[in-house]
């Protein structure tokens, strides 16, 4: 059985590649899914990726995850300093969350060090921009690996 990943995008991300590029760069979304989705293929690793600007829909999306993945790689953009629904609907669920960023959000606005979905997250990926999606991906097979093992 192959891992399934989930990844969801959030806010403005459908943006990338012609806002703030010196704090978010040049390569734009879908070339992030592009890449996300080569590396998945040749891990073996089932793959879905979902942008929402509207935080509902992204917890509608994080409580479907629990059926349907193994991981969910998230990056909540700015509801990561707002969203307790978001927090919630990842303590509703058992699916493991890697929690991701482009920027180091700790190098920016004092408002953006709290997140609100770090603690509730298996483990949070930030300052690498799209390299940040990719070394989730790797700590998603790795989370699996590890389950496998029993730990």
């Amino acid at each position: 059985m192959s891992l399934k990943v989930l990844v969801i995008h959030g806010p403005n991300l459908n943006l990338l590649g012609s806002r703030e590029e010196d704090i978010y760069g040049s390569t734009d979304l879908d070339s992030i899914n592009k890449e996300l989705e080569k590396q998945a293929k040749e891990k073996g690793v089932q793959l879905e990726t979902y942008q929402s600007n509207h935080e509902g829909e992204i917890v509608d999306k994080i409580g479907e995850a629990q059926k349907k993945f193994d991981v969910l790689i998230l990056n909540p953009a700015a509801y990561t300093h707002t969203s307790i629904a978001i927090r919630d609907a990842i303590l509703a669920i058992q699916t493991p969350v890697i929690e991701v960023h482009l920027s180091n959000i700790y190098q920016r606005e004092e408002f953006r060090h709290k997140s609100m979905i770090s603690p509730v997250s298996q483990g949070q990926i930030c300052g690498f921009g799209p390299n940040s999606y990719y070394l989730a991906l790797e700590a998603a097979c790795a989370t699996q690996q590890l389950k496998g093992e029993g730990q």
